[in-house]
């Protein structure tokens, strides 16, 4: 286990790092895998970046990334948002690839900077990765070359603009492969699914969750051994909800048969689903229903 950690902050700090020229942009840069696994410091550690990392690797070795390690010989592109830690062997080989990373300065105060949340493959865990053909790879190669050669030439008042451009048109076609992704994994998605709602069902028939309190989305995403957020994606293309949608659902179906089939009061059942506040059970059933507990409790 890795007991050093090594920050990087900055485009420049990562050039230095791997012994490269000073970067032709501050924001924003391209570097082959092989020429950064080459010149890297041959030490165990944690690399924290602060900044956007869009990568296309094929290599030889284990990647760990959050808590578990990945074998990707196969080659994909991962997503890695600042503050996310990496640590790559120090036996690890690199076949081919490259990375672009992305200052979060350089789209601050743009549209992309003030929608770059909506990438929510950016907070997916390494074995969600996007595997792509060699069609989406020509795609995404030239998106990344028209960026390269942007920063490269002089830059102008025009420069930032059509570099955050070719940047998000890159995350739109990433978008697209994921939902290509998804739907060409359908039996192994609808697997997923029902693992999900079989577990879904379960904690909700205990009696009371007054112990347990409600589930969040991380809590099933667990169980699933998936990141929160490729769970949610999943659900809601092949569900049209989100995790927290299926969690709020089940837990009104089962108020609605406490609210008719007991003499409890309201706060009573609010407790006995999880809830340490009375008023939030009332605002969530009433949000999703359109009636307080009490007026759905007096319909019959």
């Amino acid at each position: 286990m890795p007991d050093k950690y090594i920050e990087l902050q900055s485009i420049s700090d990562l050039h230095k790092l791997v012994q490269f020229t000073p970067p032709r942009h501050p924001l924003v840069s391209v570097i082959d895998h092989v020429d950064f696994y080459a010149n890297r410091p041959k030490v165990d550690a944690f690399y924290r970046f602060g900044f956007y990392i869009i990568s296309c690797k094929k290599f030889e070795g284990l990647l760990k990334y959050g808590k578990g390690y990945y074998d990707f010989n196969e080659g994909s592109l991962m997503f890695t948002a600042p503050g996310q830690v990496l640590a790559p062997g120090p036996d690890v080989i690199v076949e081919e690839g490259w990375a672009l990373f992305i200052h979060p300065d350089l789209i601050h105060g743009t549209d992309l900077g003030r929608k770059i949340h909506q990438y929510s493959f950016f907070n997916y865990e390494a074995n969600e990765a996007l595997h792509i053909s060699e069609e989406e790879k020509l795609i995404i190669k030239d998106c990344v070359a028209k960026i390269e050669r942007e920063y490269s030439r002089n830059i102008d008042k025009h420069t930032q603009g059509l570099i955050v451009s070719n940047i998000e048109l890159l995350l739109n076609y990433c978008s697209r492969f994921y939902d290509r992704q998804f739907y060409t994994r359908a039996k192994v998605n609808s697997d997923v699914v029902q693992q999900f709602e079989k577990l879904l069902k379960d904690y909700f028939s205990q009696d009371s969750l007054i112990e347990t309190g409600l589930p969040n989305v991380k809590y099933f995403a667990s169980r699933l051994n998936l990141s929160p957020n490729y769970l949610s994606d999943l659900l809601n293309k092949f569900t049209c909800k989100t995790t927290q949608e299926h969690i709020h659902l089940e837990l009104i179906d089962k108020a609605k048969s406490l609210l008719w089939g007991t003499n409890d009061s309201i706060s009573e059942i609010a407790y006995g689903l999880g809830f340490e506040h009375p008023s939030h059970f009332t605002k969530i059933f009433k949000s999703k229903t359109g009636k307080s507990p009490s007026e759905y409790r007096h319909l019959n």
